[in-house]
């Protein structure tokens, strides 16, 4: 059994892919002993590293746009669109409250000092917390106040954070990139495996909350203009996508898996079939 350093890197909904990546490494005799993770890659990284993914899998393959709307906790707030709470809550809900020191395994999620202009590297403390600070995408998410600093998503200065496994005694290390090069055509897949039916008990764990605080946010989340944000997506998905192939240049790991950027929307997580099946898929064909 070959033990690996897994690197999964940012870019929203698409990052759903991380988990059929997960799927084809622990069915393929890969043993994975540190994650170092950026956004989207922070919170799936974290959630296997607390030993919850398969919860966390059963809830997301059931959540449906309406979810999503209710998840939102509209701030208004010049730094960002959304505080965030509401969906860490969730989370904690679903996943328990943890602390990164007693994980089994290594773990670093990286978020961004944009003041300072330096990557954080978070491997101690409540893990919701360090997920919060990671996911803090600019426009979106309001900034996460850590120790005083203002935090956003790691993707600004670091999609694909290697650097964190430079010291692991691992065998191999694997990076997972979302800032892969456009796709002309939808990508078919193969492998359609779902976990049980009891997905819908791990929707209805958390389903009664988040549709009390829907019927809160349809009116205000009428009054968005999505387009705006949906432009600054696309912005930040290319700058990520250029810095990306920066990063794995200067510091290749083994293998490298590509997801491409246009897979799906960053809040397309209602596509979490679609995006699991393709993590594996594109695991297998690495490999």
């Amino acid at each position: 059994m070959k033990t690996v350093s897994l690197v999964l890197g940012s870019g929203g909904a698409r990052g759903l892919a991380h988990i059929g990546v997960i799927h084809w490494l622990e069915e393929n005799d890969y043993r994975i002993e540190s994650i170092s993770g950026c956004s989207i890659g922070a919170l799936v990284g974290g959630v296997y590293a607390a030993g919850k993914l398969d919860e966390f899998e059963h809830w997301v393959r059931a959540i449906t746009k309406l979810d999503i709307l209710g998840l939102l906790d509209m701030s208004w707030s010049r730094s960002g669109l959304v505080k965030g709470d509401r969906i860490i809550d969730t989370l904690i809900e679903l996943v328990g409250d943890q602390v990164i020191e007693t994980l089994p395994v290594r773990y670093t999620a990286i978020a961004a000092d944009i003041k300072n202009e330096k990557e954080i590297w978070i491997n101690s403390g409540r893990l919701f917390d360090a997920i919060r600070a990671s996911i803090s995408l600019p426009l979106l998410f309001t900034p996460y106040l850590r120790n005083g600093v203002e935090l956003i998503d790691g993707g600004v200065l670091n999609p694909v954070p290697i650097a964190p496994t430079f010291n692991d005694n691992t065998d191999v290390t694997i990076a997972v990139n979302l800032g892969g090069a456009f796709e002309s055509r939808p990508v078919t897949t193969d492998w359609q495996a779902k976990p049980e039916d009891d997905s819908l008990q791990f929707h209805e764990k958390v389903g009664s909350y988040i549709r009390h605080q829907l019927k809160r946010n349809v009116a205000k989340i009428s009054e968005v203009d999505w387009g705006i944000y949906d432009i600054a997506n696309q912005a930040f998905d290319a700058m990520q996508s250029t810095i990306a192939r920066q990063k794995l240049a200067a510091y290749p790991p083994n293998h490298t898996i590509e997801i491409a950027r246009n897979a799906c929307g960053t809040l397309e997580f209602d596509r979490a079939d679609e995006m699991i099946a393709l993590g594996y898929s594109r695991a297998r064909d690495c490999f």
